[in-house]
């Protein structure tokens, strides 16, 4: 099902004169309105008639999450306050949070992007939409739960946490989508099977909109085959307005990005130029409709691809492939650039583990150390080290060919790792706090 066939299948040439126009326009009010933007397009020497097209967007500035938390907290907004409707923020865990505010037709844009997110899993009236993503400043709550309003469906809006709870109203109330982080949708598929009040064959629940972090292809076959659903992943950010900047198709074949709102480029990390169509590189989006506080050129540090070729589902918008790791997440270990999702990878490939994990990043007698703690699955867990030691030779064989470095192996109980209700934290570096 397609939500808006007329911007969703628009031929690529009107769509390029729509960017066009939108950029023009949106280039035009950060210079006016932002002196954050005036600065800068004024060190590189541009002005707002050297914009005449999409093509020219490389001309302009780019903005980084460090912009955004120096002009904390309404640094680069462009419209009054009153005018606002909304204020939505990061965490701010490694620092001030990453603020974004809306206008009323920044929030219908918004409900707009996730909607057609919905629609690719057949979502609409009738339907009871379970969104177990955080509800407050955190964009991901409110946003599912707007779109699923744009699309005639039910809002069940029970926020994360209380598992138990959240699975009794998905079967008492029959839900049918469900809306929250890979992590914690694993989380209530093992609930749910160790439930003796609830059975998945009670449950109604037919797909899944998942994100907000990284996941794997052996995590959604996992989801897939534990919830009896389609797991369909959904992209956003807070800095371009939350989730639905993007999601897969039916054919999950790659992520549509919602080029008409959220104009994408593919530049090299290093030296910042674009990459090649097909190459991979960082991802950075440009808002060409935000009113309140458009962004220009945001370095989002995804590393990924576009893909530009037809969708067999019949929409021209450009795909994301799936995003490999950020930049800013990698961590350099004994000299190899290793992205925990590489890990999660491994996993994945290994029934006998559950795709849970924690790193430990150290440095002692000056040198790296790399601890992975993991999971065996009930069937196979013992806590005899003589026993486990078949499991982890496969495990650490592979990770040796695939990263390159040798991992310490720590097997822990099932559950002992700690499943979160929101995004997951997967590593502890502690070379960052030491001199």
């Amino acid at each position: 099902m397609i939500h808006n066939p007329e911007i969703e299948c628009m031929s690529r040439e009107d769509m390029r004169k729509l960017q066009s126009e939108r950029l023009v326009k949106i280039v035009k009010t950060c210079y006016e309105k932002v002196p954050f933007y005036r600065r800068k397009m004024d060190e590189l020497g541009v002005k707002p008639s050297d914009i005449k097209s999409i093509d020219d967007i490389s001309k302009l500035p780019f903005t980084t999450k460090h912009d955004l938390r120096d002009e904390y907290p309404f640094g680069l907004q462009a419209v009054p306050m009153t005018d606002v409707r909304r204020i939505h923020a990061s965490s701010g865990t490694t620092g001030k949070p990453v603020v974004d505010t809306y206008t009323d037709n920044d929030i219908a844009n918004w409900s707009e992007g996730v909607a057609r997110v919905l629609a690719a899993g057949n979502v609409g009236k009738g339907d009871v939409v379970q969104v177990a993503y955080g509800y407050g400043l955190f964009t991901g709550g409110l946003g599912a739960h707007d779109g699923a309003n744009k699309r005639g469906a039910i809002q069940l809006p029970i926020s994360a946490g209380n598992s138990e709870k959240q699975i009794m109203l998905m079967k008492d109330f029959g839900t049918s989508a469900l809306c929250c982080t890979p992590s914690y949708a694993l989380h209530l598929a093992e609930c749910i099977e160790k439930s003796d009040k609830v059975s998945i064959d009670e449950l109604k629940l037919r797909v899944g909109f998942f994100g907000a972090e990284p996941w794997t292809e052996g995590m959604r076959k996992e989801l897939e085959e534990k919830l009896r659903i389609k797991a369909i992943d959904i992209y956003g950010l807070t800095e371009m307005s939350g989730p639905g900047v993007g999601g897969e198709c039916e054919y999950q074949n790659g992520t549509h990005l919602w080029e008409d709102m959220f104009y994408p480029e593919i530049i090299n990390p290093d030296t910042l130029e674009p990459v090649a169509p097909g190459e991979f590189g960082e991802l950075v989006f440009t808002s060409l409709c935000k009113e309140a506080m458009p962004i220009l050129r945001y370095r989002t540090r995804d590393l990924t691809r576009l893909i530009y070729e037809p969708c067999k589902c019949g929409r021209t918008a450009v795909r994301m492939d799936r995003i490999l790791g950020r930049s800013d997440d990698m961590m350099i270990i004994r000299g190899v650039n290793v992205f925990p999702s590489q890990i999660e990878t491994v996993l994945t490939e290994f029934p006998t583990y559950t795709p849970y994990y924690f790193i430990t990043v150290d440095r002692k007698n000056n040198e790296d150390t790399f601890d992975l703690d993991v999971e065996l699955r009930e069937e196979f867990y013992s806590p005899n080290p003589a026993k486990q030691m078949p499991y982890i030779k496969p495990l650490y064989d592979r990770i040796v060919s695939l990263v390159g470095i040798k991992p310490n192996i720590h097997i822990l109980a099932p559950g002992a790792i700690e499943r979160s209700t929101g995004k997951a934290k997967h590593v502890n570096d502690k070379r960052n706090f030491k001199g």
